[in-house]
C-alpha cells in the first residue's frame, strides 16, 4: 500500500515538472520570438528609405559623387557671387537714380525759375521771383540782394529776407568778403556751416550777380532754413544758374525802368512845349 502511494506521489511530481517545463518551454519561445522580432525591426530601421539593403556603394561611385557634389559647390558659389554683383549693381542704380531724379526737379525748377524771371520787366516783380526762388530752390531763411552803386562804389541792398536792413553794414567794393566777390567775381562759400554763426559783415554764402565779367550786385546767404543743414552738389549748380539769370533780369528791368522814366521825362517836354 505504502509502495502504491509512494509511486502516486511520483507520477504526480513527474506531472508538475512536465507542467513547469513546459510553460519553460513556451516562455523561453516567446522570448526568441520576441528577440526576433526586435532582431529584424532593428534592421529594419538600419536599412533606407527605398528598401534597398545598406550596403557601401563602391568606391568609383562614391569618388564620382564626391566630385559631382563639389562641382555643385563651385557653381553654387560662382551663382552667389554673381547675385551680390547684381544686388550692388541695382544698389548703385537705385542711387544714382535717385540724384538724377533729384537733379533733374531741381532743373525743372530752375527753368520754370528763370522763365519767371525773364517774363517781366518790372524791376520789383523781378526782385520777388529772386527772393522766391532763393527761399523754395536754395532753402534760405535769412539772406539779402545787394546791387552796386558803381558812382559811389558802395552796395545798397535792394531786397532781404528774414533779417533787418538797417543792421547790414556798409558794403565797399574790394574790402571784406562781400566785396572782394564784388570785386573778383568768385563765389565764396564758408568751410564749416555746423560752427558758422552769425555775423551780417562775413556771410555764409556770397553769389556775385555777374554779366559776362561784370558784377553787378551780390547775393548774401546768413542762414538755411531749420530742415536744410546743407548744400547739396546740385546746390552749388543752381547758384551758378542763378546769378546768370537773376543778373540778366536785374540788368533789363532796370534799364527798361530808365528808358520809361526817361520816355516819361521826354514825354512831358514834349507835352509842355505843344502846349
Amino acid at each position: 500500500m505504502s509502495e502504491f502511494n509512494e509511486d502516486k506521489n511520483s507520477v504526480k511530481r513527474a506531472e508538475e515538472f512536465l507542467q513547469v517545463f513546459k510553460k519553460g518551454a513556451e516562455f523561453t519561445q516567446e522570448l526568441l520570438k520576441e528577440n526576433e522580432r526586435l532582431r529584424f525591426q532593428l534592421l529594419k530601421m538600419k536599412e533606407p528609405r527605398d528598401g534597398r539593403s545598406a550596403t557601401a556603394p563602391p568606391p568609383a561611385e562614391v569618388a564620382i559623387l564626391q566630385k559631382k557634389i563639389k562641382e555643385l559647390e563651385k557653381e553654387k558659389a560662382e551663382i552667389l557671387g554673381r547675385i551680390k554683383e547684381v544686388e550692388e549693381e541695382n544698389l548703385d542704380f537705385a542711387n544714382r537714380y535717385v540724384v538724377i531724379e533729384s537733379e533733374n526737379n531741381m532743373l525743372a525748377n530752375l527753368y520754370i525759375a528763370s522763365y519767371q524771371l525773364h517774363s517781366t520787366l518790372d524791376f520789383c516783380e523781378v526782385l520777388q521771383v529772386i527772393t522766391e526762388i532763393i527761399i523754395n530752390l536754395i532753402g534760405a531763411e535769412e539772406f539779402a540782394i545787394l546791387l552796386l552803386d558803381e558812382k559811389t562804389g558802395y552796395f545798397q541792398t535792394v531786397a532781404h529776407e528774414g533779417i533787418e536792413v538797417e543792421r547790414l553794414p556798409k558794403i565797399e567794393l574790394g574790402k571784406g568778403i562781400i566785396g572782394n566777390v564784388g570785386d573778383t567775381g568768385e563765389s565764396y562759400f564758408i568751410d564749416d556751416m555746423e560752427t558758422y554763426s552769425l555775423d551780417y559783415g562775413h556771410p555764409m554764402v556770397c553769389i556775385p550777380l555777374k554779366i559776362k565779367d561784370h558784377v553787378i550786385g551780390v547775393i548774401v546767404i546768413y542762414r538755411l532754413l531749420e530742415q536744410k543743414s546743407r548744400f547739396a552738389d546740385v546746390d552749388y549748380e543752381l547758384f551758378t544758374l542763378l546769378a546768370g539769370h537773376a543778373a540778366t533780369a536785374i540788368f533789363s528791368s532796370r534799364l527798361y525802368s530808365d528808358s520809361e522814366r526817361k520816355l516819361s521825362t521826354i514825354q512831358g517836354f514834349i507835352d509842355l512845349l505843344t502846349k
